[in-house]
């Protein structure tokens, strides 16, 4: 393996699904942390298509521990939502609540593997260069790859964990029946198991829409990023991960509301680009596992909040669907000062509790 230690000094925002509008500054990560690259040469997706050179880039908290078999038993494996990376997960919100000395989740205890998806952070994308004519990647392209990125890169051919937030927690459920065999656990966050549809289908394209029918946006070959159609498709995915009760707090009056959404433009705008995130938003386009529940093996805990707006409870999916898991869990999450709608899966001060008993009970006998 390919490691070497970084310290970052840069403004981090919480990613397109995590806690929109928090700007956290660091001089350093929560937790020291590994990260390096895998280059998978001839990597073929699922429609036939081939690139020649795909590269996976993932961040690493922890040490791999070898059993009697001399093979690492102590993986977990955490993805990443729309438009974010690995690195999202080493903020002291959620690295500094998960994996310090004695949480639940102790680096000194467990090998964490923490990938960049396909499309996202440093792993291969459309703006790479290909542009338009990246592969039209999906969610079993992503989960396929970080299959690949484990077994064949990090030699892991267990994992004691696989969870994952909003688009990650999705990734875990494509994980659970297209691997059936591969974990001792799931935790899905913030996610549903069922074709991408309704409102949720209907606010992506409009995304994908707004950054197509910019002129500017060219067919993907712009010279400058389409500022307006991005702006549109901000907008629309500001709405989509809104969280009407924190939000009437953090802005009460006209001004406030004002500030707060130039705030979040200027935040959410950096970094983005088009064509990128007009993949970001298809990658979902076939993702269904709402067919294969039955083949779920490994014990499933599913946690949702019920002031998430990308997933309302209100829809009564997870409710029916979890009874079709053999060993499956469903937690709703209350409406509380604390969470924030969908933003709660990166919150493990909220969740954390279901997470450690999940541990206990499905640790290793």
């Amino acid at each position: 393996m390919k490691l070497f230690n970084k310290k970052i000094n840069k403004i981090i925002f919480v990613g397109i699904w995590g806690i929109l509008f928090s700007t956290t500054l660091f001089s350093q990560k929560a937790v020291p942390y590994q990260e390096g690259t895998y280059v998978v040469n001839q990597f073929k997706f699922t429609d036939g298509s081939i690139l020649d050179s795909l590269r996976l880039h993932y961040y690493t908290v922890g040490t791999a521990h070898l059993n009697q078999q001399g093979q690492i038993d102590n993986a977990i494996l955490i993805m990443h939502g729309t438009g974010g990376s690995g690195e999202n997960f080493l903020t002291e919100n959620f690295a500094g609540q998960l994996f310090k000395a004695g949480q639940i989740l102790d680096a000194a205890k467990y090998f964490i593997i923490l990938p960049d998806g396909i499309g996202h952070g440093k792993s291969s994308k459309p703006s790479d260069g290909l542009r338009m004519k990246f592969p039209a990647y999906t969610y079993d392209d992503m989960v396929d790859a970080d299959h690949q990125l484990l077994t064949k890169y990090l030699n892991i051919q267990h994992a004691r964990l696989i969870m994952g937030t909003s688009m990650g927690g999705m990734h875990t459920w494509v994980w659970a029946y297209r691997y059936p065999d591969f974990m001792d656990a799931l935790l899905p966050l913030a996610s549903l198991p069922i074709e991408i549809a309704g409102r949720n289908r209907i606010l992506r394209k409009m995304i994908i829409d707004a950054i197509k029918e910019d002129p500017t946006w060219n067919k993907g070959n712009y010279l400058q990023q389409p500022a307006v159609g991005l702006k549109h498709a901000l907008d629309i995915l500001m709405i989509m991960s809104s969280v009407p009760l924190q939000w009437q707090k953090d802005a009460p009056t006209k001004s406030a509301a004002e500030l707060f959404l130039d705030k979040y433009l200027i935040n959410a705008a950096k970094g983005k680009d088009a064509n990128d995130m007009i993949y970001q938003f298809d990658a979902s386009r076939v993702y269904n596992p709402a067919p294969y529940l039955q083949n779920i093996k490994a014990p499933l805990l599913a946690i949702n909040s019920a002031d998430d707006q990308i997933n309302p409870p209100e829809l009564k999916v997870l409710d029916t669907a979890i009874l079709k898991v053999a060993k499956g869990k469903y937690i709703l999450l209350p409406i509380s000062s604390e969470t924030r709608g969908h933003g709660t899966h990166s919150l493990p001060k909220i969740w954390g509790n279901y997470l450690r008993e999940f541990m206990k009970e499905t640790e290793r006998k």
